[in-house]
């Protein structure tokens, strides 16, 4: 079954020390308290926990790919802006 990313939303990654990511996505993959969950644009607003784990982030639209190993913290949606504040987050290695 094949995603289509039409559009795009804003992601900020926030920590207590630093914004380390901030700008225009097609998609965020979340390990929430109860598994994976995806959020793409036009998600409904959310406020959701996060355990520690790892966050796909879908940078474009030839599936280019980035994943951040995260601490615990929750996510915030709301009017195609999602906001990420945890505890701790590092761009993980890439995946080969």
């Amino acid at each position: 079954m094949s995603h289509h990313f039409n559009s795009i939303m804003n992601l900020e990654i926030l920590t207590p020390e630093r914004k380390l990511f901030s700008g225009d996505v097609y998609g965020v993959q979340l390990p929430g308290i109860s598994g994976l969950f995806e959020v793409l644009d036009k998600h409904a607003p959310l406020v959701s926990a996060l355990k520690a784990g790892r966050m796909k982030v879908l940078k474009d639209k030839s599936n280019h790919v980035v994943f951040y190993d995260i601490q615990s913290g929750f996510v915030e949606v709301l009017n195609n802006k999602v906001t990420v504040l945890v505890e701790g987050a590092e761009e993980a290695a890439k995946q080969s």
